[in-house]
């Protein structure tokens, strides 16, 4: 049991119920401390991808690799391809899985600006536009890309940069910068960059 959890058995036996594989993976690896190896985690982890909620989730994506509508990745919010990803990636989907590679691809093609690495709400020519980069959504596909086994793609190392060099910590205390990124998208920024774009990197 990982250190500082005290939980009944019944509690346990719930949490393992293999109706819910996300759910059972998520307690095998980090409550139980089981390697990635493990038979009972690697079972888990493969009936990820045709569980009700992932299957119904990949059912409905488009063959370009988004999710409707096509143009607008970030708005339609919980629904459109960026947080269909979000949601995939926290229920432990099978990022091998062709699909859920389409869907990462089509989300590095078309959200992320090539030049400067971060992620942006929409889409432009050539990758995402650069008045509309976020630190959240910038912070939330770094998550995904990292959990779907990108942390080596150089485009999610340019994300990292972005993400590194851009945010705000200092509670509204120091000089407030100016020029891009900052200069836009105040409600994203403020006194300090929003939650999202620090939690999640």
């Amino acid at each position: 049991m990982a250190e500082g959890f005290d939980i009944s058995e019944a509690t346990l036996e719930w949490l393992l119920e293999p109706d819910n594989p996300s759910v059972r993976l998520n307690t095998l690896r980090f409550l139980l401390d089981r390697s990635e190896h493990d038979p009972d985690v690697l079972q888990s982890a493969g009936t990820i991808n045709v569980s009700p909620p992932v299957k119904t989730i990949l059912d409905l994506q488009e063959p370009g690799g988004h999710w409707a509508p096509e143009k607008s990745f970030y708005t339609g919010k919980y629904k459109s391809t960026v947080w269909t990803l979000l949601v995939l990636a926290e229920l432990g989907a099978d990022a091998r899985a062709e699909r859920i590679q389409a869907a990462c691809e089509f989300i590095l093609e078309n959200a992320q600006h090539h030049a400067s690495g971060g992620f942006s709400q929409q889409g432009g020519r050539n990758g995402g536009q650069v008045s509309d980069i976020i630190p959240c959504l910038t912070g939330n596909m770094l998550w995904v890309f990292v959990r779907f086994g990108y942390l080596d793609d150089p485009r999610v190392q340019s994300a990292i940069d972005w993400i590194v060099r851009y945010p705000r910590f200092d509670d509204g205390e120091g000089k407030v910068p100016s020029g891009w990124p900052y200069d836009n998208w105040e409600i994203c920024r403020g006194r300090h960059t929003c939650h999202m774009g620090v939690v999640k990197p």
